[in-house]
């Protein structure tokens, strides 16, 4: 059961790992103030964040060396990076608390020198690593500001979650279990009882965007959210017939959505539009199912896009805006984000205040789950 009561949905974004990797000159985070003061001036009432649970645990004050997970995406550092977690997460909560933003915990796992996210090696482990992340925020007394924690980006996605049981092949969008099987149940609801058992006034969860089409299958009576990203591609053969493929460090999916991705758009754009539809329509439906209230925080166009010669950010937009306005209708959203790129590295998508401005009152003025 949600916690937390709001009196309107909240609009939402995403700052991944990005606010606090992406820290150097030009970077878009390395003034953390002017970030919050221009997402405040957009209209959001909340930012999702990489809280680095497993490093936290590990030692909260080190300063850790991270190997890219990509060098093709704006999210996060290309290169080597080296990060201290505390007392910067802490930091940056305290300031978000100064301008009435709520912070959702989250994790992708990065991968340091060491790979210490392979010291998780049970449910246990999971909810344990983030009982001691809490418990250094606990002791700022920062804990009302955060709005809940989801324990897991994209579970089960072996390109975050690695420490699950290896399988062979490996790929970076493989899944080693199942949300339908007992054991992928279980990694769930055993880690968020860990963590209940200390902080039982937060709300808990983990994020989801695959296995979206048994979500009847799948026991989540653990959450007390859905927390679903949900785009174009998921629910159509948009990339496929675009040619992207997720590559991460080779440059021929962006080049192919140069040559094809606004063109097959434009081509027959309600297509696409009933595509999304279609997809937030069965969410809601999960929702009711379940009895859980929506969050979404990476949505509603495609998945990954940036600022690069020949790539617009009109058609990006107006898919977005249709999917904000879509799942807003369904009353079954508590927050919405209104694209995967609201924030200071895309600057074609953040220069745009009105654009947010707008999005962000159709967010507020939607209706909240009975």
């Amino acid at each position: 059961m949600l916690k937390t009561r709001y009196d309107y949905p909240l609009a939402i974004t995403m700052w991944d790992f990005s606010w606090l990797e992406r820290r150097w000159p030009g970077a878009g985070y390395e003034d953390w103030d002017q970030a919050l003061d221009e997402l405040k001036e957009r209209g959001y009432d909340a930012v999702r964040i990489d809280a680095y649970p497993h490093l936290v645990a590990a030692d909260p004050e080190k300063e850790w060396e991270l190997l890219p997970v990509w060098n093709q995406q704006d999210w996060g550092s290309p290169a080597l990076n080296r990060v201290q977690v505390q007392p910067h997460l802490n930091q940056f909560i305290e300031k978000c608390r100064e301008r009435n933003l709520k912070v959702g915990l989250s994790t992708w796992f990065r991968e340091d020198r060491a790979n210490t996210r392979m010291q998780i090696k049970n449910p246990h482990d999971l909810g344990q690593i983030w009982k001691e992340t809490l418990d250094t925020i606990a002791q700022a007394g920062l804990l009302d500001t955060i709005l809940y924690v989801d324990l897991c980006n994209e579970f089960p996605l072996t390109a975050w979650a690695a420490f699950l049981p290896e399988i062979t092949p490996r790929v970076p969008l493989e899944t080693p279990i199942s949300r339908t099987t007992t054991e992928g149940a279980a990694w769930m609801a055993d880690s968020i009882a860990v963590v209940r058992e200390s902080y039982p006034n937060l709300d808990y969860c983990f994020s989801f965007c695959t296995e979206l089409d048994t979500w009847q299958e799948q026991d989540v009576t653990a959450l007390d959210l859905l927390e679903l990203h949900i785009w174009v591609p998921l629910f159509s053969d948009f990339n496929q017939q675009v040619g992207y493929n997720f590559e991460r460090f080779d440059s021929i999916g962006y080049e192919n959505l140069v040559q094809k991705g606004e063109k097959l758009y434009r081509e027959n754009p309600e297509h696409w539009k009933n595509c999304l539809a279609q997809g937030i329509a069965s969410m809601a439906a999960w929702s009711n199912f379940a009895g859980l209230p929506v969050i979404t925080t990476e949505c509603w166009s495609i998945v990954d896009y940036k600022d690069w010669p020949l790539l617009d950010w009109g058609w990006i937009k107006e898919l977005c805006e249709f999917g904000v306005v879509t799942a807003s209708n369904t009353g079954r959203w508590v927050a919405i984000g209104t694209s995967n790129f609201c924030g200071p590295q895309f600057k074609g998508m953040w220069r745009d205040v009105a654009w947010h401005q707008r999005l962000t009152g159709l967010i507020h003025a939607g209706k909240l789950p009975a």
